[in-house]
């Protein structure tokens, strides 16, 4: 296992990984801003589908050496690759995207806050990792200051929410990507790109068919100019750029460590949602940083 952990490391970039793990939330939280400008234009399962589809055309040709290289390596783990494809890319934003047809984006955004919690527990669950007293007290407040922010400030906002269908596949996918980052420490011992682009191709496979099952109920996406960028978007940012940069900061940091950063997708989100949708920022957004970043220092301090 320690043998495996440094091997990963030795295959991992050596940029700062907290300026790796700031990058997925900011593209993540372009793509909740994507999801609902596309709502009743694309499909969820279509927009899945061809995000990942394209994601991998693109990175196939930019790692096929690395994938020839490490092919044998793949196949004798091809299990875990599987799995982990299945966790990180057929289910999260499969779910996500259908989530986001039947409930609120605050009521997304609260439920996203819950992965670091989800994550340590995991952890705790199938490696029996264990955090300090004052490393729980920064996931709080980084919690806390999540919900600031999609509470807008107001405890009334909490207390009217109301759980729909869109809420409990919110809390499914937030527990199924927390699985897949716990489980990034067995990955095998081969390159990180040729490790996206296998888990890409495994996690877009096990669509296909679900892909294909929506065709058949008569859910069509309507291409015009702006669903083929949006498409674009998702496919090269918060898939795999994001995804490159994620896999990276786990690889130096740890999950538990890691896991902390999803707090910043709301706050990101709704800095795209000021630009991008009109809203004006308000005092919460700057209460609910302040909040956030604290719990990230008090959490990652030496």
């Amino acid at each position: 296992m320690k043998e495996t952990a440094v091997s990963n490391q030795k295959l991992t970039p050596t940029i700062n990984p907290y300026l790796l793990l700031l990058l997925p939330p900011l593209f993540w939280g372009g793509n909740i801003v994507v999801a609902r400008g596309v709502t009743g234009v694309v499909p969820p399962l279509a927009l899945s589908f061809w995000r990942w589809c394209l994601a991998f055309l693109i990175l196939l040709p930019l790692t096929w050496r690395q994938v020839k290289q490490d092919w044998q390596t793949a196949v004798a783990n091809w299990r875990i690759l599987t799995l982990l494809g299945f966790l990180g890319v057929t289910c999260f934003n499969t779910l996500l995207y259908l989530a986001v047809q039947t409930t609120t984006a605050i009521n997304g955004s609260l439920m996203q806050t819950a992965m670091p919690a989800a994550v340590i527990i995991i952890s705790w669950l199938l490696f029996r990792e264990k955090i300090s007293l004052r490393q729980g007290v920064g996931v709080a407040i980084a919690i806390s200051g999540a919900f600031f922010v999609v509470l807008r400030g107001q405890l009334n906002t909490l207390l009217q929410l109301s759980f729909v269908q869109g809420d409990l596949l919110i809390l499914l996918a937030v527990f199924l990507y927390a699985l897949y980052s716990v489980l990034l420490r067995k990955r095998p011992l081969i390159h990180p790109l040729s490790f996206l682009t296998f888990t890409f191709g495994a996690g877009v496979t096990l669509l296909l068919p679900i892909y294909l099952w929506s065709l058949s109920t008569g859910a069509r996406a309507a291409m015009t100019p702006p669903t083929y960028l949006a498409i674009l978007y998702v496919a090269i940012f918060p898939s795999i750029l994001a995804y490159i940069c994620w896999n990276s900061g786990i690889a130096q940091v740890g999950a538990n460590r890691a896991g902390l950063f999803v707090n910043l997708v709301p706050v990101f989100a709704a800095i795209f949602s000021i630009i991008f949708l009109g809203e004006q920022l308000q005092p919460f957004h700057f209460v609910g940083l302040l909040l956030i970043f604290s719990g990230l220092f008090l959490f990652n301090r030496a």
